[in-house]
């Protein structure tokens, strides 16, 4: 018992240590200029590829255990780099510093009768804490986004990618120390220890300002429930794809065949289709020979059993299911109507997609979806922040408050207002 004790006070003073660095790191970050953020940003992706195979043979590590301890094969593939992955972390450091720098910007202005002129600015958060599993890019995308909108990060990455995430946080550190900036601007928990969550949920004594977790349901529940400061966050990725009867049947095929089975193990992977009762006849066995043809396997409806038997019956729980695997529930709807009321019921407000002709049924698809990102004649898994031209993402937030869908540089922003006067005084 006293040994567990004294772990837990060891881990509570790294944590809050921790957090103090991060403070007095933001308040530098949060006044340096654009140059010389880029300049780190920049000298992150130069280092990143000289120290490729020291990433690699740190994720081999990684990927050696995880396939030790059994992990399913979606959180392989989020964990697994290769070249081209390492690649595609350093360009994506390379886009980040081509973006508009945020801070300062003046979102708003105006003059009031009094001759008061306001002025909303945007203003970096402070300082974020990043709990996140499995994805080692997501230390460099973290790491990245949170320095060019000018705050401190504390990066809590999980025990699987605990080697590689090592290994990319020494190359954003000398990307840091190269600009000139304090290498306690992006830290990472050198602890797997889980009470080191626990602590940073705690708010670190008020050094932390917002929390974003990025991972799996219970990871983001529990960060939900624990957090007393605020997290931008969602559950899950319960993605749906609707095709109209006035759907363009080539263009449904490719797109729903993409949107699961690109990749199969990210948020924005589609997880339900829907198919307008009106296009039975016409879409549905095609578009699932399309998905099983792609090795993807199918949880029907009763009526999709019917028109398309032999298939395995889909059962309630299927309907919530975030699958994260080459699987997918597919239900006929009475039209545009039902495909709202059906999305409306399951749905985590993450990503809907609508394919179809008909421009009455995409404006009714966009004015009565509420989720965080819809699209019209396009796959989910063009949700993400680098495919809006973020450069990259922390995560895809689907509540309604300050962050909405890709979390970018710009939603690691406040505001403040600055008020001109000449003189007044309020009577």
């Amino acid at each position: 018992m006293l040994d567990t004790v004294s772990q837990q006070n060891s881990v509570d003073a790294l944590m809050l240590d921790i957090g103090r660095r991060a403070r007095a790191a933001a308040r530098p970050l949060a006044t340096a200029s654009t140059a010389v953020k880029n300049k780190a940003l920049l000298a992150m992706a130069d280092a990143l590829l000289v120290a490729e195979p020291d990433i690699l043979a740190a994720n081999a590590a990684d990927l050696k255990n995880a396939a030790e301890t059994g992990l399913a094969a979606s959180f392989i593939d989020r964990l697994t780099l290769n070249s081209a992955r390492v690649a595609a972390i350093a360009q994506s450091m390379r886009e980040i510093a081509q973006l508009q720098d945020p801070v300062g910007t003046i979102i708003a202005e105006w003059d009031r009768p009094n001759g008061l002129h306001i002025e909303r600015v945007r203003t970096p958060l402070g300082v974020i804490g990043v709990i996140y599993e499995s994805r080692p890019n997501v230390t460099a995308d973290a790491g990245a986004l949170c320095l060019k909108a000018g705050n401190a990060v504390v990066l809590r990455g999980g025990s699987d990618s605990a080697n590689s995430s090592r290994a990319i946080h020494a190359c954003l550190v000398e990307g840091l120390q190269a600009a000139g900036l304090p290498a306690d601007a992006i830290q990472l928990v050198p602890t797997t220890d889980r009470a080191a969550v626990g602590a940073l949920l705690s708010g670190l004594e008020g050094s932390i300002d917002v929390i974003v977790p990025r991972g799996g349901k219970s990871l983001v529940a529990r960060v939900q429930e624990e957090a007393r400061v605020p997290v931008f966050a969602h559950l899950e990725g319960l993605c749906h794809v609707y095709v109209d009867s006035s759907a363009d049947l080539e263009m449904a095929r490719k797109i729903v065949v993409n949107a699961k089975m690109r990749r199969t193990g990210i948020c924005g992977s589609a997880e339900t289709l829907l198919v307008d009762s009106a296009a039975i006849g016409t879409h549905l066995q095609p578009l699932i020979e399309a998905l099983t043809e792609a090795g993807c396997e199918v949880r029907a409806s009763a009526t999709v059993l019917r028109v398309v038997p032999g298939l395995k019956p889909a059962v309630e729980d299927d309907w919530r299911t975030e699958y994260l695997d080459a699987i997918i529930s597919v239900a006929i709807v009475d039209g545009i109507g039902g495909a709202i009321d059906h999305i409306a019921r399951y749905s985590s407000n993450h990503t809907e997609a609508v394919i179809a002709e008909d421009p009455a049924v995409v404006e009714r698809f966009f004015n009565e979806i509420d989720s965080a990102i819809l699209l019209h004649n396009a796959s989910t898994q063009f949700a993400d922040g680098g495919e809006f031209g973020m450069g990259a993402e922390i995560g895809i937030a689907t509540g309604k408050m300050h962050a909405r869908g890709p979390v970018g540089v710009e939603q690691l922003t406040s505001f403040k207002y600055r008020v001109r006067g000449t003189g007044q005084v309020r009577p």
